[in-house]
């Protein structure tokens, strides 16, 4: 069987070292005799152990990005089977039809009742064609926005997750309003009274992010990424050509790791995951995102409505914010 997290079709480069030791004690484990090699597997384990937590303490951003896209790393429909009871899926936009790039429903994350709402990328190569690969159309935008405004109604939390490379860009979507469905939500979330905690869970590329993310608390799992823009897009712009070394200074450029955008201000925590990445260990890091958002939805319950909407107003309205002072004595 598989070890969590491999995938034959899908192998970071930088692991290598890891996989050969995962090899060896495999084959260990499949001997007959495996009980009288105790001694050395423990080693073994030893080792991998020591090897994930040195070359995870030490990812470049580029590494980063290739992580959050491992077709292993649980999505936002594997999360519903961890961490959701008594899910009620909610469809369509009432206005052109429904986007199974976007994932909403009633839930009970925790002791927390809440609407639930993330982008769905899709595991089989159906589920990825009919999902877009996780780029919602307009209908998935303004479907999100209908469920939100249905939880303001009920008095409900709103919980976001966010793994999505971009909205989707074709002209059909741009026929039906993609930028003015993106910026409808983004007015829309900064002023609904009711909480909103919103998590990058993998990718979270540009407006089709931002999208679902005007929330009280943002936070992101450690090997997600978030920004304006994707390293091949960035390369592409500013190079004119999109390969490994354009990729890393871009990557590098952006600053679109957990770590720097807590930095920057631009999320308010980073969720730590499982030694070698989500993909390698779902459950826990399953758990890890859940005491997370049953925190924030704890702290912000207690927050009166008016107030919550100034705080998340002034929350993103001071973000890039800087001050330019001339030197004095400056011509």
């Amino acid at each position: 069987m598989p070890r969590p997290g491999f995938s034959p079709l899908y192998q970071l480069d930088f692991e290598n070292p890891i996989l050969e030791i995962e090899r060896q004690i495999d084959a260990m484990e499949e001997r007959p005799d495996a009980e009288r090699y105790a001694t050395e597997l423990g080693q073994l384990y030893e080792t991998r152990e020591g090897l994930l937590r040195k070359i995870y303490q030490n990812l470049t951003p580029w590494q980063t990005v290739r992580i959050a896209r491992h077709p292993l790393r649980p999505q936002t429909s594997d999360y519903v089977s961890m961490l959701c009871r008594d899910f009620c899926e909610l469809h369509g936009d009432r206005c052109f039809g429904d986007d199974p790039a976007i994932l909403t429903g009633f839930a009970r994350i925790g002791s927390m009742k809440c609407m639930f709402i993330g982008h769905h990328k899709g595991r089989t190569v159906a589920e990825k064609v009919s999902a877009h690969f996780g780029c919602a159309h307009p209908e998935g935008y303004r479907k999100a926005m209908l469920k939100m405004k249905l939880a303001e109604k009920l008095g409900l939390p709103i919980v976001t997750l966010v793994d999505t490379p971009g909205a989707y860009p074709g002209v059909g979507s741009e026929q039906r309003g993609q930028a003015q469905a993106i910026a409808v939500n983004l007015m829309e979330m900064s002023r609904l009274r009711t909480p909103i905690v919103s998590v990058v869970i993998g990718e979270g590329g540009s407006g089709g992010a931002l999208g679902i993310a005007v929330a009280d608390r943002v936070g992101m799992l450690e090997h997600a990424w978030y920004s304006v823009i994707s390293p091949e897009g960035c390369a592409a712009i500013l190079w004119k050509e999109a390969n490994e070394e354009t990729n890393n200074r871009a990557a590098e450029c952006l600053a679109l790791t957990a770590r720097r955008n807590l930095e920057n201000g631009l999320v308010d925590g980073v969720i730590a995951e499982p030694l070698g990445g989500a993909h390698r260990d779902a459950q826990r890091a399953a758990e890890g995102l859940q005491t997370w958002i049953v925190d924030r939805l704890r702290e912000l319950s207690r927050v009166n409505p008016e107030t919550l909407v100034r705080q998340r107003f002034e929350k993103f309205r001071k973000m890039g914010a800087f001050r330019d002072e001339l030197a004095v004595g400056a011509s």
